[in-house]
């Protein structure tokens, strides 16, 4: 047994190494004495503590002193301290919680974002917009909600949790879909682009990342990386549905069915996910912590710049990618959907292999690689004409783009903790969407003044190198949480 050096309590629970009257540290086991019959301590009773009525300590006498048995997994003490005992993760939460993110990210990056470009061509064929036009909407919509909404949606996440902010996000996207394949006017586009980008920002990666970090620890590397094969599958299957849509029914009708595709999947797995493998009390969500001195951290802008890079050479790339096999090397509508589709498969590769070695090398190392995958892709479009190029450049390219996302989130809890990574990430994912917005607008803009993209291309190779040269200027693998 241990005591009390206060109030001379004696507790049997050996779990248990503060004191429940005044909070004070037990000291060693107390020797019982030879004279007393043994003590059976009384069942401990462990609940999940949202299933918990409110209980006091069973306490039972022993002579003159008392001995304390705790029955609830959450004890206030008289001075508000709390003690918590650890409960083992629900390996069936994490499965839940796994398949979730994997398909909503499926529905909301893979179909959506991923999906808009492919139909960019035939924007511009019907209304006569030209190609800066048809991804200005991409530009405009994430100019406006990154900045506006970005952090503020980090630090709902934080606050409420991140499923009440997916389920409103979805619906954004739905809708955002089933409006563009509806509209019949260039605000019509820009509105419903708008919306899609809420909809990106409220039930994209920001909600997922901070979901999957609250249920994983040591193998949220693989966690990641299988939730965001959502995106590299989505990205596959959008490019076939889409062709074989358009096919038979034409664009309309496919950017429609892809809208109600994106609800009927990912709003019934959001409403169901538990937020956390515990119970947060309201106290506790009130309770977030600060954020200022890591805004003081160089760190945290370096990790931001590279990121910026990486994401806008990528964005620079997927949204003309689809334009560039069209206009420029005249594939048809299948040929371009099966380089695509090879793009997003090799993605899956990507987030397997880049998530299994986050787990085992540092983040840094597993960063900078993908970002210099990302730069020799793109590099490998100056020679497209060239037979069997476009498919190299499909595969390496498409694994630095499944690590490219992923390894963002993964690098910033390493660095800054979890506590803190909804509001982090809403400024980092903020500042990649500007990023991401206005390196598509600038190639298009090259490529309708020059009439052709290799500068445009130049200039996302470039991009991706100097957010590697951020990146090696990270610390390998102290927490900065604990140096500032």
């Amino acid at each position: 047994m241990k005591q009390c050096p206060t109030c001379q309590r004696t507790y049997s629970d050996k779990s248990i190494s503060f004191c429940l009257a005044d909070g004070s540290l037990l000291s060693a086991p107390y020797p019982t004495q030879s004279s007393e019959a043994p003590i059976t301590p009384a069942p401990t009773v462990v609940m999940p503590s949202s299933e918990l009525p409110p209980t006091q300590p069973s306490i039972r006498a022993t002579g003159e002193r008392e001995t304390v048995t705790a029955v609830h997994p959450q004890i206030n003490s008289t001075n508000e301290r709390t003690i918590e005992i650890s409960t083992p993760i629900s390996r069936g939460g994490q499965i839940q919680v796994a398949l979730t993110s994997f398909f909503a990210l499926f529905a909301i990056v893979g179909l959506a974002l991923y999906g808009l470009p492919f139909y960019y061509d035939r924007m511009v064929n019907e209304f006569g917009w030209s190609r800066a036009q048809v991804v200005s909407g991409n530009f405009a919509s994430k100019l406006i909600v990154g900045p506006l909404f970005g952090f503020f949606a980090g630090w709902i996440v934080d606050r409420f949790g991140p499923r009440r902010l997916m389920l409103v996000g979805i619906v954004f996207a739905a809708i955002a879909l089933i409006g563009l394949g509806n509209m019949n006017a260039l605000w019509m586009f820009y509105f419903f682009y708008l919306l899609n980008a809420l909809g990106y920002v409220c039930a994209g990666p920001l909600p997922n990342q901070v979901l999957l970090s609250r249920w994983f620890d040591k193998s949220r590397g693989k966690a990641m990386g299988f939730a965001y094969l959502g995106i590299g599958l989505g990205g596959v299957l959008v490019f076939q549905i889409s062709a074989a849509l358009m096919e038979f029914f034409g664009w309309h009708v496919a950017l429609t069915v892809l809208g109600v595709l994106i609800f009927i999947i990912a709003f019934p797995l959001a409403f169901f996910v538990k937020e956390s493998p515990t119970a947060v009390s309201a106290k506790e969500k009130a309770q977030i912590a600060p954020i200022g001195n890591v805004l003081k951290s160089p760190f945290f802008y370096l990790l931001a710049i590279g990121s910026m890079c990486s994401i806008g050479a990528v964005g620079g790339a997927n949204q003309h990618l689809k334009l560039f096999l069209s206009g420029d090397l005249h594939f048809t509508d299948r040929e371009a959907a099966n380089v695509a589709s090879l793009v997003l498969l090799a993605s899956l590769a990507g987030r397997l292999i880049m998530g299994w070695l986050a787990d085992r090398l540092a983040k840094k190392y597993v960063m900078l690689l993908i970002y210099l995958l990302v730069a020799c892709g793109i590099s490998l479009l100056f020679f497209a004409t060239v037979p069997g190029v476009i498919y190299l450049f499909a595969i390496v390219f498409g694994i630095g783009l499944g690590g490219d996302y992923m390894i963002i989130p993964l690098m910033t809890a390493d660095l800054f903790g979890v506590k803190v990574l909804g509001r982090l990430m809403g400024i980092v994912l903020t500042a990649d969407g500007v990023a991401e917005a206005t390196a598509p607008l600038l190639v298009g803009t090259l490529r309708d003044a020059t009439r052709s993209y290799v500068i445009g291309f130049g200039v996302l190779v470039m991009l991706a190198l100097v957010g590697a040269v951020a990146i090696g200027l990270l610390p390998r693998k102290t927490r900065v949480s604990d140096m500032l």
